[in-house]
């Protein structure tokens, strides 16, 4: 008992020195996210989409980018960690929103488009979005 609780402990600190060498150790992982953003049918121009890495205690910005004049962005990201990551897309908007803050929409990217190792990463498409819409988890975002 006392052998394994060691050697769960030993891995459980390696984990966390991995981590903390900021992905010196751990495998690359890649991600390719494409979309169009439009407004009650128009083209979404200049609109803030970024990508980050889903992090447990914070998230790490990967791409960020504004939308085109024809509303179409696409981001690149990648990273060498020792877990699977979890990349996710913030778009910041105000499409029908006159707040003083733009509204974000989270858009969580599926396990199976991220390439890892030597795999190229697949290309997740969100297709044409409407931002007029209603997304749960909408909220308001002053600081991003």
């Amino acid at each position: 008992m006392l052998v394994s609780l060691k050697s769960f402990l030993l891995l459980l600190a390696l984990i966390g020195f991995a981590h903390a060498l900021g992905g010196v150790v751990g495998r690359g992982q890649k991600v390719t996210v494409m979309g169009k953003l439009v407004c009650n049918g128009a083209a979404a121009a200049d609109v803030k989409v970024k990508m980050y890495e889903d992090g447990t205690i914070y998230d790490t910005k990967m791409d960020t980018m504004n939308t085109l004049a024809d509303g179409t962005f696409n981001l690149m990201g990648s990273q060498k960690k020792v877990r699977s990551i979890d990349p996710k897309l913030n778009i910041y908007h105000r499409c029908n929103h006159h707040g003083l803050c733009p509204k974000k929409v989270t858009i969580h990217v599926p396990k199976n488009a991220v390439g890892k190792g030597s795999k190229d990463a697949q290309l997740f498409d969100i297709g044409v979005l409407n931002l007029a819409n209603k997304f749960p988890g909408e909220t308001t975002d002053c600081i991003h």
